[in-house]
């Protein structure tokens, strides 16, 4: 499963209500609506700047914060489709694999905003196409990719019926 799209650079520490600000995410569950506000005290116009399938390119701790899956959540309903980070916090990494957000970690030095890149889940291939390097990110085990492929957990579980791997 190979993704190709545009980076979209953020630093260390960003945490789940840099994602999506408080001031939204307890006032409305539509998601639509709170992908059009993602980011926007990092940057305010962030959401005019995505195009559907995008990467959000961080540095460590990514996701620190709430464990509220509406981060996760608003990032997909804005148009990123994966997150690359040198880290990540471990319960954004799980609500964004179950949520159906891809999540690799990775060196992510180098990568600039607008640069276009592609991410192999299977190789934890990372590619920079504007700059023409390449990093490696651990791959994701198979069952993650597959659901992931589904559209997260629920979906996967509605499917399969269950969590064990087929």
């Amino acid at each position: 499963m190979e993704l190709k799209g545009k980076a979209h650079v953020f630093g260390d520490d960003i945490n789940t209500d840099y994602i999506i600000s408080g001031k939204y995410k307890f006032k409305t569950l539509d998601m639509d609506e709170l992908g059009k506000h993602v980011m926007e005290d990092l940057d305010p116009d962030f959401s005019s700047k995505v195009e559907p399938g995008d990467f959000l390119v961080a540095g460590m701790n990514f996701g620190c914060g709430s464990s509220r899956e509406q981060a996760p959540r608003a990032l997909l309903a804005s148009g990123i489709q994966i997150v690359l980070a040198r880290s990540f916090a471990r319960i954004f990494f799980r609500n964004a694999i179950n949520c159906g957000l891809v999540v690799m970690e990775c060196d992510t030095e180098g990568i600039e905003t607008g640069d276009e890149m592609t991410a192999d889940l299977t190789t934890g291939e990372i590619k920079n196409l504007t700059h023409a390097f390449t990093r490696q990110a651990q791959p994701l085990p198979d069952v993650m990719i597959r659901i992931l492929q589904e559209g997260g957990l629920v979906e996967y579980i509605k499917k399969y019926g269950t969590f064990q791997e087929i």
